[in-house]
């Protein structure tokens, strides 16, 4: 249990939203744990949803999957990528979690009579979230990162828990306000006056930044940050430049040049200690080394779209295990996102002749169709395949309706009256949607799984790393579905050459597939999802076979 006295550092955004705040709070996160201090991040969402689970990707991006089952905001992914440690339930909060606790604490007379408000009971709740993660991590630092922007009305109840936290502990909470310092093309300088407001509206709810981050294109300049220091009431030296990088990852380095870290622990009064980012520039040398191979990858997917625009945070985790992979490789990797409705109408045409084939996440039937097309044609020519999760579901169906003669072979969610349910419901899925039960309802989190020895599974996880017991071949990766291989097909496929390379431990499911190298150079799919595991420094071991396979495939 926590012996000493816990610091806190609040993080907030000013201006628009997706500013950087999750990468920000990350990078100090990271500075501060290389100095060897013990960091407890945590972040705060606004929406009234117990979790991300339910949320339409194109809405709010790509929800980030815990070790244990927890559907939480991306920016939770950015903890454990720049941390390189496991996230949970204690580390993500909605609005909805907080009123849920405060009503049901009501509800059984836990107030013993008072009138419940918004202040304290919403507040104490609060509070005691983040002294909570604090206590469990034994940490030395809390970061606090409070979503959404400063002066929207959803989020008001997380700054006045920051300045009543800060009012009981006045030598031991810090305030980081990051904004948008934005260049309007027809005037061609940086202006200050939307984070002066930002600021301003801090100041109103009774908070004071220690620190303002700028986030802009270029570094600011001195007159910039002299606007600051006049108009927000703060030193140019607590104004830190965060502009735009080639790579997120350069933003700790960015921050500790201009000593951040530093005055963080100063204004904390904690011991100065200098970080030691040896492993990280390593890794930045690494982004850095220019590619000798070029390795073209096609996305079929369905969550690309927003009006207009696409959209890359729908994938955010599947690009980063990308990037991961390809550095570790020493690939150039070039994706192009194909909609996957767009294959239906159009046909395989569309996707051209890549050095790879990735067919993600997705849900229903929308879509479904061009993605089975995907996963037929990447076998038929040999293209290297990668199926995450649903791309695993479709690749057996279109395997099923092309090698076995189930033509109309399908998965339940998508045909309930298929003759063939090759991909079906476990009973006790079939009751949560007879109830329509669905948030946290799926198989959620760390699975275990035994490998087959003589797979393709196997000698990835041999050679780069996951398994848990070599001698066993027990791995575990994370899961999010419902649907699964229907095992009485199992030997169907088996005696057409699919080979079942990982089932898990528990009921025996079936969670990867893959072709022979006689029948394909790399045909793959697994029912887990890697792409939330990976790491910068620890690429997942799929995401390196598949790329090498790619770059085995560059003409």
């Amino acid at each position: 249990m926590q012996q000493h006295k816990l610091k806190y550092i609040f993080v907030s955004g000013g201006v628009i939203s997706g500013i950087g705040k999750g990468t920000t709070a990350a990078s100090i996160a990271f500075l501060l744990k290389s100095a060897g201090y013990k960091i407890a991040p945590i972040k705060f969402e606004n929406y009234l949803n117990l979790d991300a689970g339910t949320i339409n990707p194109i809405e709010h991006g790509d929800p980030f999957l815990c070790e244990d089952g927890t559907e939480a905001d991306m920016d939770i992914g950015s903890y454990e990528k720049f941390l390189d440690e496991d996230m949970g339930k204690d580390n993500f909060v909605t609005m909805g979690q907080i009123y849920k606790t405060v009503i049901d604490r009501e509800r059984r007379f836990e107030y013993k009579g008072e009138d419940v408000e918004a202040i304290p009971h919403i507040t104490d709740e609060i509070i005691h979230r983040i002294k909570n993660v604090g206590q469990k991590k034994a940490a030395d630092i809390v970061i606090i990162e409070l979503g959404g922007t400063a002066g929207e009305y959803q989020n008001l109840f997380y700054y006045e828990a920051s300045r009543i936290l800060t009012l009981k502990n006045p030598n031991d909470v810090i305030h980081i306000h990051v904004s948008y310092v934005p260049t309007p093309r027809h005037l061609g300088e940086p202006k200050t006056k939307p984070t002066q407001l930002s600021v301003r509206t801090l100041n109103s709810m009774g908070i004071q930044p220690d620190f303002i981050i700028t986030r802009s294109e270029k570094y600011l300049d001195q007159r910039r940050r002299d606007r600051f220091a006049l108009f927000c009431n703060i030193l140019p030296s607590d104004i830190i430049s965060n502009p735009d990088l080639e790579s997120i990852y350069e933003i700790p380095e960015v921050l500790h040049k201009q000593e951040l870290d530093k005055r963080i622990l100063e204004k904390l009064h904690l011991p100065v200690r200098t970080p030691d980012l040896s492993s990280w520039k390593k890794l930045l040398g690494k982004i850095a080394n220019k590619k000798q191979k070029t390795a073209t990858v096609a996305i079929i997917g369905k969550y690309f779209g927003t009006g207009d625009y696409q959209l890359r945070d729908s994938y955010a985790a599947l690009f980063d295990a990308i990037d991961h992979a390809a550095w570790e490789v020493g690939v150039m990797v070039k994706t192009h996102w194909i909609d996957a409705e767009k294959v239906e109408k159009e046909g395989e045409s569309i996707i051209g002749k890549p050095d790879g084939i990735i067919v993600p996440i997705g849900w229903g039937k929308r879509g479904s169709e061009g993605m089975i097309t995907a996963a037929s044609y990447a076998r038929r020519e040999k293209i290297p395949y990668l199926g995450l999760c649903y791309g695993m579901q479709l690749a057996v169906v279109a395997f099923a309706r092309d090698i076995l003669g189930f033509k109309d072979a399908n998965t339940t969610e998508n045909n309930k009256n298929t003759t063939y349910p090759v991909i079906d419901l476990m009973p006790q899925q079939k009751k949560f949607m007879e109830r329509r039960t669905y948030g946290g309802t799926m198989r959620l989190g760390s699975w275990d799984a035994l490998v087959k020895k003589d797979s393709r599974a196997f000698l990835l996880y041999q050679q780069y790393g996951g398994l848990l017991d070599k001698e066993k071949g027990l791995t575990s990766e994370r899961h999010r579905h419902r649907y699964e291989f229907n095992n009485k097909f199992a030997s169907d496929f088996e005696k057409k050459g699919l080979v079942i390379s990982a089932r898990s431990v528990t009921e025996n499911l079936v969670e990867i597939i893959e072709l022979p190298k006689s029948m394909h150079p790399f045909y793959f799919g697994t029912q887990g999802h890697p792409e939330y595991k990976s790491r910068p420094l620890r690429p997942h071991p799929f995401f390196v076979g598949f790329l090498e396979a790619c770059a085995r495939n560059d003409n």
